[in-house]
């Protein structure tokens, strides 16, 4: 049983080498990619202006609807799940979709 416990500590660890601005991109990416028709083409990108990180979304034309949402609700969304993140971090960030 002690072996187990040694792998589920290893595959833990291996988690922990990304940073918190990484894994918000990725989180960011995985919604994106789960909403669109072609997830092939979502990408986002980081940008650090000393202050404050941005986050840019870049997705199909054909997806921008869905990314964003009636009325911005699921853009809406994602930033708030960014926000979270955020706090949690002691950090700031800003999601922009382009």
């Amino acid at each position: 049983m002690a072996e187990r416990d040694d792998d589920v500590q290893a595959e833990e660890s291996e988690g922990d080498d990304m940073s918190p601005i990484d894994s918000m991109r990725e989180m960011i990416e995985y919604i994106a990619r789960a909403l669109t028709s072609n997830p092939d083409a979502v990408s986002v990108t980081k940008e650090d202006d000393g202050e404050r990180t941005f986050l840019h979304l870049s997705v199909d034309d054909q997806d921008k609807g869905k990314v964003i949402g009636r009325d911005g609700r699921v853009a809406q969304s994602m930033r708030s799940l960014l926000r979270v993140a955020a706090v949690k971090a002691d950090i700031r960030v800003s999601l922009e979709i382009d």
